[in-house]
């Protein structure tokens, strides 16, 4: 029987594929929303390797239970999580984990954020209210965030401030806006969440 050797050249994990190379420093971030927000497109969108998603296809079954509002041509939906890998540089890399918007499916959120240093909310200014509960669910579980007001096509624009008036922010949580298409643009508002830990991080030493 022929077989190939686990020592062959050329075997084993591609470089890509690693999840953390040697000498980096991991740190989960979650990206949190309400439903048809944009995050399964998000974390595809930035992720250096292929996406994990579970997005399955939403059927009558879940006519009268799943209260979708604006999002009426959404047709698919993620019922465990999203999670995909961006390198910031050598020594930092972002594991991203996209939660379920549904409501039905917030039960995982204990386990998504067990770990998380921080999470982005992506906001559709179509929906805003959806984003109510998440912002509210983060705040009570003292989890830092930024916020990312996704562009969606032929959305309202608003300036951020009145968004965060919206939202009842602090002024001293970031936000700004994203496009979950672009790639750049989703690196941008994931760095913004990197400045802010840190910027929280030096305030503690500091007190």
């Amino acid at each position: 029987m022929d077989y190939v050797s686990s020592d062959a050249p050329g075997v084993g994990p591609r470089g890509t594929d690693m999840l953390l190379p040697h000498g980096a420093r991991g740190v989960k971030v979650v990206v949190v929303g309400g439903f048809g927000v944009g995050k399964t497109t998000m974390v595809g969108t930035v992720s250096e390797i292929p996406p994990l998603t579970t997005e399955e296809t939403m059927t009558q079954a879940g006519v009268g239970i799943d209260h979708n509002p604006g999002a009426q041509g959404k047709n698919t939906t993620t019922v465990a999580m999203d999670f995909g890998r961006i390198s910031i540089d050598r020594e930092l890399i972002l594991y991203l984990f996209g939660t379920p918007g549904q409501e039905r499916f917030w039960f995982l959120w204990n386990g998504i954020f067990e770990g998380a240093l921080g999470a982005v909310v992506l906001v559709d200014t179509r929906r805003i209210e959806v984003c109510f509960e998440v912002v509210t669910r983060l705040e009570d579980r003292r989890v830092p965030f930024v916020v990312a007001v996704n562009t969606f096509p032929e959305a309202p624009q608003y300036p951020l401030e009145e968004l965060r008036t919206a939202l009842a922010l602090s002024d001293s949580v970031p936000i700004v806006t994203c496009d979950a298409r672009d790639r750049a643009s989703c690196r941008d508002a994931l760095l913004s969440l990197m400045v802010y830990l840190c910027t929280l991080a030096a305030a503690q030493e500091t007190a």
